[in-house]
């Protein structure tokens, strides 16, 4: 079984339906508003986890109730909780819209994510594990010691820079795997990306910084891998009903770094990621929606008979 630790945020999201999303100095009339486990750190654990890898959580949690919603809810996932450090203050809140299509706006709240620190760090022994997750949700400093220390210990590190503002490119070279939506991609290439073909001239100058492996994903254009070799993958997106985005990129992420991490193909890994992922906007909420293996092998499996069907 492949071991992933994930080093990163724990939030309690708060999500109200809009029909549309408020604009400077609007105030608009909302719908129903629910409270969801999330924060991208134990959006891509829970991924990983119920796509079948042994997971464990770094990161802070304030002495709160959100913060003990959250340490049970990442329990019951089955993720290993020994990492994760009791701050004081508030957890981490996520202020979250959905409109009509699907699509979300968001404002963080790093409470606890903010006071967790490269000391903290200092204490982890990651000897044990096969890959690790870093997302921008904490520190600088603290994804810059893990680079560090998953360097000396010969770790793989997928980095998935998001939010990108504030994003330290410098540890661009660091990560093993850079795993980008399109939004990302724009901002760290300067490229506009309205398709695959700008998706792969963002692809080919950001590898130029040293990236050994790159993904940027492309929503309902599916993704692209491209890597040192010159190898490039271009996977289509399944096509599904969106309900609401908030935790596609994180299911991705963690659905393919559980697949990797287990040896499988890497064609395989996307094929599986891309489907757990158009599962996860199916559905509304962030851990709520993501999708258990059992569930993604089953959708694949009507998606190939479809298929067949139609060939």
């Amino acid at each position: 079984m492949a071991r992933i630790l994930v080093v990163g945020s724990m939030n309690m999201d708060i999500v109200t339906g809009v029909e549309h999303h408020p604009v400077p100095g609007e105030t608009i009339q909302g719908n129903e508003t629910r409270f969801f486990i999330g924060g991208k750190g134990a959006n891509q654990a829970v991924a990983a986890s119920r796509s079948g890898a042994s997971a464990a959580m770094a990161g802070g949690l304030g002495a709160d109730s959100f913060g003990i919603d959250i340490r049970r809810a990442l329990a019951e996932d089955g993720i290993n909780l020994d990492y994760v450090a009791d701050q004081p203050g508030m957890t981490g809140l996520a202020l979250i819209t959905v409109d009509g299509a699907g699509e979300n706006n968001i404002i963080l709240s790093s409470g606890a994510n903010g006071r967790y620190g490269a000391d903290e760090i200092d204490q982890l022994n990651l000897s044990g594990f096969d890959v690790i997750l870093l997302q921008n949700e904490i520190s600088a400093a603290v994804n810059e010691r893990v680079l560090d220390k998953a360097a000396e210990n010969h770790i793989p590190v997928f980095m998935n820079p998001a939010p990108i503002d504030g994003f330290d490119r410098s540890q661009l070279g660091k990560a093993t795997f850079l795993i980008l939506n399109e939004v990302e991609a724009e901002v760290l290439s300067g490229i506009r990306i309205e398709g695959s073909s700008q998706a792969l001239e963002a692809g080919k100058k950001l590898l130029k910084e040293g990236i050994p492996h790159l993904i940027i994903t492309l929503g309902s254009k599916g993704s692209i891998y491209m890597d040192q070799s010159g190898s490039q993958i271009a996977f289509p997106a399944f096509k599904v009903d969106a309900v609401d985005t908030t935790a596609a990129g994180d299911t991705f992420i963690g659905a393919f770094a559980a697949k990797y991490a287990a040896g499988a193909e890497l064609r395989d890994c996307l094929r599986y990621a891309t489907a757990a992922s158009a599962l996860a906007v199916s559905q509304p909420g962030a851990q709520s929606s993501i999708p258990r293996e059992d569930e993604v092998q089953s959708f694949l499996a009507e998606e190939s008979s479809r298929t067949i069907r139609m060939s």
